[in-house]
């Protein structure tokens, strides 16, 4: 219990032994016990709620922080930077508009290494978005990478004869050691601006860019994971629904027509399928179409059962994410077991832990340590349908907040739980 705890849970015994006392020991007869306890607790809460000013004395006053013009300061300018979505001419031109106050500039303009972003203030009638950097500083700071300050109209550079610009601070914007671009504050007169304070907002601006950079290389690798997951859909799965649809075609004609639709939506789901999450209810119809063609070729052997909570169907689940817990079920579990076996699907949604679990279970035979290393290590050649690559997935786009959990053991089944946050 810290020390600002202490005076407030003294305060509550003395209180409840007040209350015990006014109520229980003073009157006769005592008062009810649930009038007792109503008084309590209202005076734990006026206890609680008042504690900061009764017992603490008043909070002191937080230092004001210094602003920019129009009242906007560095650290807020800092959480709202719109490079945080990466280096194009939108997110330039939301910058310079939200730094133009602060910078005691009279002009502003981001670069890039090629063209003009964006440019505000005087000097944009030639300090054209989309044309090519004019200035002969702007060319230094780009090829050495280190700030530039001008103090004249001359070592500006600027070729067109009646710029108004007379001096600047020029920047460079990195990610890592990699010089991406520029900010350039201009002045109207021949005092620069804040040497510091552009250098500071740069590093900034760079520091937003090298997040977008992350974001970018982290949604290649998760899409790069999504593609490798869809190469190695099971050609043997493809095969032998294929050679199930050919003795159908003899016996069953309707039926094979049945099933060659279900494999078409099969594939196109698992090919075209576009971003990395999609609802449950998506996943699920796409298990559904896979276990009919599994049943088609297995027959009685294999049996599917759903539980299945309503509120899941809307919740957002990574593509490609339960249907392979649920063929390794079927390969692993089922396939190779004389008299077939049972697998089973359940999800829920934990409105209080704001939590989507599911949970894919089979009776089959299980798996040995030795198959369920191959599985778990994405060994496609040796039974690996996904786990491993999931696995990879779930970390980028959840971090430590989902579990992965697989249980089985030779004879005995095997369980897998899967429990991801809601988004």
């Amino acid at each position: 219990m810290s020390k600002g705890s202490l005076p407030l849970a003294g305060a509550m015994v003395l209180a409840w032994g007040l209350v015990y006392l006014v109520t229980q020991r003073v009157p006769d007869p005592p008062l009810e016990v649930g009038v007792t306890v109503l008084i309590g607790v209202a005076l734990t809460v006026a206890l609680t709620i008042g504690y900061p000013s009764a017992l603490r004395g008043p909070r002191k006053p937080r230092p004001p922080r210094q602003a920019g013009r129009h009242g906007r300061t560095i650290a807020a300018v800092g959480r709202s930077m719109p490079l945080r979505s990466g280096l194009t001419t939108e997110a330039a031109e939301r910058a310079v508009a939200l730094l133009h106050p602060l910078l005691g500039g009279d002009a502003v303009a981001i670069t890039d290494q090629e063209r003009v972003l964006a440019f505000v203030g005087p000097g944009s009638d030639h300090h054209t978005v989309g044309d090519a950097p004019q200035t002969e500083s702007a060319s230094r700071v780009l090829a050495r990478g280190k700030t530039t300050v001008v103090r004249n109209k001359a070592k500006l550079g600027c070729p067109e004869p009646d710029c108004p610009l007379r001096s600047a601070v020029l920047a460079p914007l990195s990610i890592g050691k990699r010089v991406v671009g520029t900010l350039k504050v201009y002045r109207l007169d021949e005092v620069p601006p804040s040497r510091e304070l552009v250098e500071g907002l740069a590093g900034i601006l760079s520091l937003h860019l090298e997040l977008a950079e992350l974001d970018r290389e982290r949604k290649l690798a998760v899409d790069a994971r999504l593609d490798a997951l869809r190469a190695q859909i099971n050609p043997h799965f493809l095969f032998n629904t294929l050679n199930t649809i050919a003795s159908k075609a003899r016996t069953d004609p309707e039926e094979a027509r049945r099933l060659l639709l279900r494999l078409s939506d099969f594939f196109r789901y698992a090919v075209r399928q576009e971003g990395q999450l999609v609802e449950f209810g998506q996943e699920y119809y796409f298990v559904r179409t896979y276990v009919s063609l599994e049943q088609a070729r297995y027959g009685d052997r294999l049996n599917v059962r759903y539980d299945i909570d309503p509120q899941v169907l809307t919740a957002n689940v990574p593509v490609l994410t339960v249907q392979p817990l649920v063929e390794n079920a079927v390969k692993h579990g089922i396939a190779d077991k004389v008299d077939g076996g049972t697998v089973s699907l359940k999800a829920r949604v934990d409105p209080l832990t704001r939590t989507t679990s599911i949970r894919v279970a089979d009776d089959g035979v299980g798996i040995s340590q030795e198959v369920l290393d191959r599985v778990t290590s994405g060994d496609a050649a040796n039974g690996g349908v996904g786990l491993s690559n999931i696995s990879q997935r779930l970390e980028v786009l959840y971090g430590e907040r989902y579990r992965l959990d697989i249980q089985s053991h030779d004879g005995g089944g095997t369980v897998v739980e899967l429990q991801i946050p809601l988004r």
